[in-house]
């Protein structure tokens, strides 16, 4: 999903170039594009729809930093936007079962679930094998 993502907000971002405000004329495509990858990506058709109308609220008229351009500063409030979606950072699980906990996940091909099993974990108690 993010490469599909990314390539498509690659192509849409040259349209921002050399502005000075981010206008809704100006990000129309690449809002376009977004809602495409995320419907692609089998994001529901809601959520699609609230993401995109929260990235457009607060990506309409912001005035662009003289060190960023429309598009470095439309990327980041994509960016916040997507992280805030996806449930924020640093969420962590109350799990109230004796270990070992059996944990199910599931998604499509190539999402990153072998990658999510085996990134580490916040340091744990170990206990001694039997």
């Amino acid at each position: 999903m993010f490469d599909n993502l990314t390539a498509r907000l690659s192509r849409t971002v040259e349209s921002l170039r050399g502005r000075g405000r981010i206008t809704e004329e100006n990000v129309a495509e690449t809002l376009r594009e977004t809602r495409v990858a995320l419907l692609e990506a089998d994001v529901a058709l809601p959520v699609v729809k609230a993401f995109i109308e929260s990235v457009k609220a607060k990506a309409l008229g912001q005035e662009v930093l003289s060190s960023l351009t429309p598009g470095q500063a439309f990327i980041g409030i994509l960016h916040q936007q997507l992280v805030q979606l996806m449930g924020g950072g640093g969420a962590r699980w109350a799990l109230r079962a004796q270990p070992p906990v059996v944990v199910l996940l599931a998604g499509l091909q190539g999402a990153g679930k072998t990658t999510t099993a085996a990134a580490p974990a916040a340091p744990t108690a170990h206990r001694p094998r039997p």
